[in-house]
C-alpha cells in the first residue's frame, strides 16, 4: 500500500499522520501468516481505535427471510449504513446464503464480523441445542465420538471460512461468544476447558487450514469478565464483553474490566448491545472500537433504540458509518 492512499483513507476519516493503516510494532495480528487485508484491515483499526467507534449491526439468523430487515430499519430511520454488519453461521441450512451476503457486504464497502451459534456437537444445530450440555472434556481427546463431531463441524466451518478467505475478505471472526456465561455448552466447564478449545480452533484454523484473513475477537459474558478465561494475546486481536443494559450509557465499568485483562495491548470492542450507548459519553473510560446491536427488538423496539436516538447517534462525529469508511481500502 502506498503512502499516498494511506493518507487519503486517513483524510477520508479526519486522520493525520503517516502510515495509519501500517501494523505498529507490538500490534501485530497473532496470526504471523496473516493476510495482506487481514493486516491492512487491523492496522487501519488501530489508527482509529480511541478516535472513533465503528457502527455495528446483527442481523437476524433465522434463515434468509429476516435478512435485511434490520438494516432496511437503519436506514429508514437514519438514512445511513452500519460500518460493521453481524452474520451467524448458525443454520447448516443458511451458511452458503449468509456467506453470499458477507460477500456482497464487503463488496459494498462494509466490514464483516461472524459469530456461531454452534450447536452441543453430538446433538444437533441452532440456537436451542447451543444451550445443551456437551462433554467438552472428552470433546479436547483425540479420537473420541465428541471430538469426532466436534472437529466435523469445525472442518465444515472451515470450509465456509476458506470461501470468504479465497474471496479476499478479512473477517472479524467471533467464535465462543460469552464464554464466560453458562448458558452455552463452551461456557459450562469453565476457564480451562474454554482456553483449551479457543486454542484448539485457532490452531486447526490457522496453522492446518491456513485461514490467514481472520482477525480473532474475543467476547466476555459482561456479567463476569474473568481474567482466568483469557487465552493470551498469541492468539487474540481484539477483547470486548457485552451486556444488554437498560439504558444508553456507555458501560464503562465493562470497559474497564476488559482494560485491566488486556491493558493497551489489543482494542476492546462492545461485542454486542441492546441500547446503543450515547457517543457523547465515550472517551478514555469507554472507548469501544465498536459497538454491534442486537437484531430484531433490540434496535427496533422504540423501548431499546428510539428512532430519534438511533438516527441522533448515527450521524454523530464519534460514530463512523460504511458511508464514512475509508474510500481507499487495502483490505479489499
Amino acid at each position: 500500500m502506498s503512502r499516498r492512499a494511506a493518507l487519503i483513507g486517513a483524510a477520508a476519516l479526519g486522520l493525520t499522520g503517516g502510515q495509519v493503516w501500517a501494523q505498529a510494532p507490538g500490534r501485530s495480528l497473532s496470526n504471523p501468516a496473516a493476510s495482506s487485508e487481514a493486516r491492512a484491515l487491523y492496522g487501519w483499526l488501530w489508527s482509529i481505535y480511541g478516535q472513533k467507534t465503528l457502527t455495528g449491526q446483527q442481523e437476524q439468523n433465522f434463515k434468509s427471510a429476516g435478512a435485511g430487515l434490520e438494516l432496511n430499519h437503519i436506514r429508514r430511520v437514519t438514512g445511513k449504513a452500519p460500518a460493521l454488519l453481524g452474520f451467524d453461521y448458525m443454520d447448516p441450512e443458511d451458511q452458503a446464503a449468509t456467506n453470499a451476503r458477507a460477500l456482497a457486504w464487503h463488496k459494498a464497502g462494509g466490514i464483516v464480523t461472524i459469530c456461531w451459534h454452534w450447536g452441543a456437537p453430538d446433538i444437533g444445530t441452532g440456537y436451542d441445542n447451543s444451550k445443551k450440555a456437551f462433554d467438552v472434556g472428552q470433546a479436547l481427546i483425540a479420537g473420541t465420538p465428541q471430538n469426532k463431531a466436534m472437529m466435523a463441524q469445525m472442518a465444515g466451518v472451515a470450509d465456509l471460512l476458506t470461501q470468504l478467505r479465497d474471496a479476499r475478505v478479512p473477517v472479524l471472526w467471533r467464535p465462543f461468544h460469552e464464554f464466560s456465561g453458562t448458558w452455552f455448552w463452551w461456557g459450562q466447564h469453565g476457564p480451562d476447558a474454554f482456553k483449551a478449545l479457543w486454542r484448539l480452533m485457532f490452531r486447526y484454523f490457522t496453522s492446518e487450514r491456513k485461514l490467514n484473513n481472520l482477525i480473532w475477537v474475543l467476547g466476555w459474558a459482561g456479567q463476569n469478565v474473568d481474567a482466568a478465561y483469557y487465552p493470551g494475546r498469541d492468539c487474540v486481536d481484539v477483547a470486548g464483553a457485552d451486556i444488554y443494559a437498560d439504558d444508553h450509557g456507555n458501560l464503562a465499568p465493562m470497559f474497564g474490566q476488559v482494560k485491566a485483562i488486556v491493558g493497551t495491548t489489543v482494542p476492546i470492542c462492545l461485542h454486542e448491545n441492546g441500547p446503543v450507548p450515547d457517543p457523547a459519553t465515550l472517551g478514555p473510560q469507554a472507548d469501544w472500537l465498536w459497538f454491534m446491536t442486537w437484531h430484531t427488538r433490540w434496535l427496533s423496539d422504540p423501548a431499546q433504540n428510539s428512532p430519534e436516538l438511533l438516527r441522533d447517534y448515527y450521524r454523530s462525529t464519534r460514530y463512523l458509518t460504511r458511508d464514512e469508511l475509508p474510500a481507499v481500502r487495502p483490505w479489499g
